[in-house]
């Protein structure tokens, strides 16, 4: 672990927000995930601490022009009696940040444990006493017209607001396979979360929703199953776990990796990582959606088909009661995935 960052130090936090060093305070906002009323929210921008409601880009910012930018999109979860905060894999989500910004040529301006140290401060700057949305982006900053990832300038910022369920976690929902195919490894890197990628996402996401879906179920190129619109994908068979390699287009996701090792430690239920053929989803036993963001989220339809009697499977529900108390800090055998921040 590098040392210690002041950020209280001139330069690293000039605006005068109020400082948490013990509980939080803050009464509950909307956890819609969009921008909060209250002015007392507080982003790291430009090298400071400052209101979120002033937190602002250039319109000729390279990264809004373009899309180049990378971010992470990572939650932390409030234990009400505990009355503790728990950010969730706070290391690898900065980890792969900076994995991401090599792919862009860029480069965070501290290393990844100094990030975890400048989010936990955001946190505790901010009192939220509910479950939070973070998003770092490293973004190209320079103003600049001309298409290209050399000779430009970049920066970060993060952002944090209440932020409640991304879709469904408590019912099934419903999905179809859509249209539209996951960008290739070979034109626009999934494994990496680059911002002009997710157009991609949002052309998947919304034709299911306006044909009556949830959710979407995205193929590659040739035909597997990839992923959905923006998490990764599970199905269930013959009490196996079974979802799709690296290597069809998926993002190597944070949280696919914590459920294969939860379901393989506490439930002794095997993963195996192999292609996915369409047809195998409206045979399976099971199957679910997750990630950060979507958590975990069970699919009891695809295409008009129901997933065996239709109901939450017996795999899904307990792995999703053993993430739960995992990421809210309560199963002290993986507390080496939570980061408390009062």
């Amino acid at each position: 672990m590098s040392a210690k960052r002041d950020f209280d130090a001139p330069g690293a936090g000039v605006y005068s927000a109020p400082m948490l060093t013990h509980k939080a305070t803050r009464s509950p906002l909307p956890a819609t995930g969009a921008r909060p009323a209250d002015d007392t929210i507080v982003a790291y921008f430009e090298g400071d601490f400052v209101p979120l409601s002033q937190a602002r880009l250039p319109i000729m910012t390279h990264g809004f022009l373009y899309g180049t930018a990378v971010f992470e999109g990572i939650r932390a979860y409030w234990n009400e009696e505990q009355e503790q905060l728990y950010g969730l894999k706070l290391l690898e989500h900065y980890k792969r940040l900076w994995r991401s910004g090599r792919v862009l040529l860029m480069k965070p301006p501290m290393p990844p444990e100094e990030l975890v140290e400048l989010t936990v401060e955001l946190l505790r700057r901010n009192g939220f006493r509910q479950d939070a949305y973070i998003r770092p982006t490293l973004y190209k900053s320079s103003e600049v017209v001309g298409v290209r990832l050399h000779n430009l300038e970049e920066k970060l910022l993060i952002f944090t607001v209440p932020f409640g369920e991304y879709i469904a976690i408590d019912r099934g929902i419903t999905a179809q396979v859509v249209s539209w195919r996951r960008n290739s490894d070979q034109s626009l890197p999934a494994r990496c979360k680059i911002t002009g990628a997710y157009a991609n996402s949002a052309f998947s996401k919304s034709e299911a929703v306006l044909n009556g879906y949830d959710e979407a179920i995205v193929l590659t190129m040739d035909g597997a199953v990839s992923e959905g619109s923006a998490e990764n994908l599970f199905l269930v068979r013959d009490g196996k776990l079974i979802t799709p390699t690296g290597t069809d287009d998926i993002l190597e996701g944070i949280t696919r990796a914590g459920l294969i090792q939860l379901a393989r430690e506490e439930m002794g239920v095997e993963t195996i990582i192999r292609t996915v053929d369409r047809t195998e989803l409206y045979s399976a036993d099971e199957v679910f959606l997750c990630g950060t963001g979507a958590q975990i989220s069970p699919i009891v339809e695809i295409d008009h088909r129901t997933i065996s009697t239709g109901e939450v499977g017996p795999i899904t529900r307990q792995l999703t009661k053993l993430y739960f108390d995992v990421v809210r800090g309560t199963m002290p055998a993986y507390s080496d995935w939570v980061t408390p921040i009062y």
